[in-house]
This record gives C-alpha cells, sequence and structure tokens, in this order.
C-alpha cells in the first residue's frame, strides 16, 4: 500500500504516476467507516426487534447511493449509548399505542378528573360568602321583630277586639313587615277608621300598652287626644308648635336608644288644618332620618257612613251558604272590600294629602253577639260574674240595623261601660 516518496523528476515527467499512491488510503478510509456503520445498524436492529433479517437485506454491493445519503447525512453528539436511544425510542412507541389493562385481582378506579380551574373555587367561595351574609341578615331581622313580641300583640287584640278579625289581621302584618328593619326611608302611618264603637280607641290604647311594655320605656309611646291637649279656644299654631316639640322628643329619644316609637293620635276629624299639615310635614323624605322609624296611628271616625253603607249592603253575604256557592261569594267578597278601600282613599284624599301616604284599616260594623261579648268582659272586668243572659238582657237595650236577618249595633260598644256602671 506503501508506494514510497515519489521523486520530482518522475512526477514532473508523468503526472499519473501518483495517483494511485493517493487514492489507495482513501478507499480504504472509506471501507472502514462503511463496515463500522454497517455493524452499528445490525447491532441496534438486534436490540430492538431481536432477529438479524434486516442485517441481511443489506449487502455491500447494494444501495451505495442510499448509502452515500446516509453518510453525508449530518450527525449529532449525544452522550446516550445506542442501547439507551433503542430503549428510549421503543418506550415513546409503547407508550402511543398502550391499552390500559386492569389486573382482575386489583380494584379498578376511574381516571382522574380535569384538573379544575382556581376561578371555579373562588366562585364557590363567593357563593357560600353571599349566602352566609343572606342568611345572617335573615336572623338579624327575625332578631329584630322578635324584640316588640308581634306574636303576642296579635293574641292580645284578637281576645280583646271584637268582630274585627280583618282590621286586627292587617295592623299585625303591616306592623311585622315594617318592624322587620330599623332603618327606613320613611314612617308607617296607620290610618283607623270607622263609626262610633267599633273599636278603635280600644286598639290605639292596646297597641301603646303593648309598645310600653315591650319598649321599658313609657316616653317612646306618645298618646295625643285632640280635645284634650288641642281644645277649641286654644290656638292652632300653638298646638301645632305643641305637637312638633313632643314628636321630636319621642323620635330623638328612640333614635339614641335604637326603638322605633309610637304615636298614636285620636280623634283626628277634630284636627285644625294646621295640626294635620304638620302631620304631614313628618312624613315627607326631606325630615331627619330619626323622623322616619316611628309608627303613627291615626284614629279616626271620617269615612264612617261609607262603611256603614258597605256592611249593610253586604249583609246578605254573610249568611251560610251552599258549597258550591262559597267561592264565588269569597270572590265577591274580596272584590267589594277593594272598591271600600278605593272610595275611602278617594275620600280622605279629599279631606286632607295626609291621607295618601297612609295604611287605612276600616273598621267594620260590630253584630248584636259581638256587642254581648264586650257585655260580659267588660262585666269580668269590674267584678261582676258575667252571665250570658244578664250581658244578652243589657245588649238588647241597645239600637241596631236590621238587615237580611241580622242586627248590627248603631253605637256598637260605646255604651256597654256606662251600661255596667249602672249595675
Amino acid at each position: 500500500m506503501d508506494c514510497g516518496q515519489p521523486s520530482l523528476e518522475s512526477a514532473a515527467a508523468d503526472p499519473r504516476a501518483s495517483g494511485p499512491c493517493v487514492i489507495a488510503p482513501v478507499r480504504a478510509v472509506l471501507r472502514l467507516r462503511r463496515r463500522v456503520w454497517l455493524l452499528r445498524k445490525r447491532r441496534l436492529l438486534q436490540l430492538g426487534s431481536g432477529s438479524d433479517t434486516g442485517t441481511g437485506a443489506l449487502r455491500p454491493g447494494c444501495g451505495s447511493g442510499a448509502l452515500r445519503g446516509e453518510l453525508d447525512r449530518p450527525k449529532f453528539f449525544t452522550f446516550d449509548g445506542p442501547a439507551e436511544l433503542s430503549s428510549r425510542t421503543l418506550r415513546k412507541r409503547r407508550r402511543r399505542s398502550r391499552v390500559v389493562l386492569y389486573p382482575e385481582a386489583s380494584r379498578k378506579y376511574r381516571p382522574r378528573a380535569e384538573r379544575r380551574s382556581r376561578a371555579q373555587r373562588c366562585l364557590l367561595l363567593l357563593a357560600a360568602i353571599v349566602g352566609f351574609q343572606v342568611l345572617n341578615a335573615i336572623e338579624n331581622l327575625d332578631d329584630n321583630a322578635q324584640r316588640y313580641d308581634l306574636d303576642g300583640l296579635e293574641k292580645v287584640l284578637q281576645r280583646a277586639v271584637f268582630g274585627q278579625p280583618a282590621a286586627v289581621g292587617r295592623i299585625v302584618a303591616l306592623l311585622r313587615d315594617y318592624l322587620a328593619t330599623h332603618v327606613h326611608s320613611r314612617p308607617l302611618l296607620l290610618a283607623l277608621h270607622g263609626p262610633s264603637g267599633v273599636g278603635k280607641s280600644h286598639v290605639g290604647r292596646l297597641l301603646a300598652h303593648h309598645f310600653r311594655a315591650v319598649l321599658e320605656d313609657s316616653a317612646l309611646v306618645l298618646q295625643y287626644h285632640s280635645r284634650h291637649h288641642c281644645p277649641q279656644p286654644r290656638a292652632a299654631q300653638d298646638c301645632r308648635k305643641d305637637l312638633a316639640r313632643r314628636v321630636a322628643e319621642v323620635v330623638a329619644q328612640a333614635e339614641a336608644e335604637e326603638k322605633t316609637p309610637l304615636l298614636v293620635v285620636d280623634e283626628v276629624e277634630l284636627l285644625p288644618p294646621a295640626l294635620l299639615d304638620e302631620l304631614d310635614g313628618f312624613m315627607q323624605p326631606q325630615r331627619s332620618h330619626h323622623f322616619h322609624n316611628a309608627i303613627y296611628v291615626l284614629l279616626s271616625g271620617t269615612g264612617g257612613a261609607e262603611i256603614t253603607r258597605f256592611v249593610l249592603q253586604n249583609a246578605s253575604r254573610a249568611q251560610p251558604l251552599r258549597p258550591d256557592r262559597v267561592r264565588g261569594a269569597q270572590a265577591a267578597a274580596e272584590e267589594s272590600e277593594e272598591e271600600l278601600h278605593a272610595s275611602l282613599r278617594e275620600l280622605l284624599a279629599r279631606e286632607h294629602p295626609l291621607w295618601q301616604a297612609a295604611a287605612i284599616v276600616p273598621f267594620l260594623l260590630l253584630d248584636k253577639q259581638d256587642v254581648v261579648n264586650c257585655f260580659r268582659d267588660e262585666m269580668a272586668g269590674e267584678g261582676f260574674f258575667p252571665e250570658q243572659a244578664r250581658a244578652e238582657l243589657l245588649a238588647s237595650q241597645l239600637s241596631y240595623y236590621r238587615v237580611a236577618g241580622r242586627e248590627f249595633a248603631i253605637t256598637g260598644c260605646k255604651q256597654v261601660v256606662a251600661k255596667v256602671n249602672l249595675l
């Protein structure tokens, strides 16, 4: 293989003479590289498939162009050996075509769900906080209403007020809704209207007595009687200033104690227009907020004629009916009550703008049995035995409206106290 060092003269004389000496080493190097490449490829195939079928297909004389392309392709050096490269390639292939098989003796578990985002957790936390706040607010509302013992007030009114179940239910419902919270945008104005002797003043006294007991402070309850606090000879402006001072003192003290005061004004139909204007001023939104956290109860005989006419016209609807006509009678009664409220509101709105913001509660006429109950209750209070026959005898001495087989007292229970005092 070594042809020696050619002389300059011979090289100059024949240039082709030096060709075999240069090409022979290059061919030897190429044969060695080819042999190494074939051995390496054969080893890789044996490790990967366990058979040497692929090596037999590669013969030195075949595929010289493909081999030259493989040799010309750039190689990248890594520290991984052939075994590691083959195992990594096989692992990737198994991961792609892998089939999950559960052993028969082991428990089967469902695959993990997709990972939830943190936004969903924050949303659930926010919903829990809002629900807790709403529940806490509802509990606080119940606590504020329980302070005034409205359930006990309802029982007292139902037991002591005869013949007015609808009026008592409406009064308690309005108080329950208003006293659910302490802060309000406007005061509660209850207007109790009806003829004489139906129980308006009695309800006002019961309300005042109950609020004095639950508030534990009589100064937070104001009872204003027009005939006593503002008689006719007294100037209307003086009465107006006196009423404004009394109301301001009560609401200021109630605001300091965080309580809701009660102001009862009896015989409102006898008040001069100046005092009605002052009462209307308490209802305006521009007044101080502590004027809004108060309950005003106005007792008036205005609209008594309308209520009397309504009761006499609908006296026959209170008679016992057949089951197939009860539903129609109830619908007609509700419609007639709505007409009564509308006519009363229209009548009172013509009297003064104060009544436009009031919740009107009509008191109906009392029948004879209600008057008998009034006599028995008064007799028991005065120390007499409440005998039924004696109470009926006293009740028969009063005057009544007689319509459709029913009797309605003209003066209600107004004369019960005087009759019992004569015993």
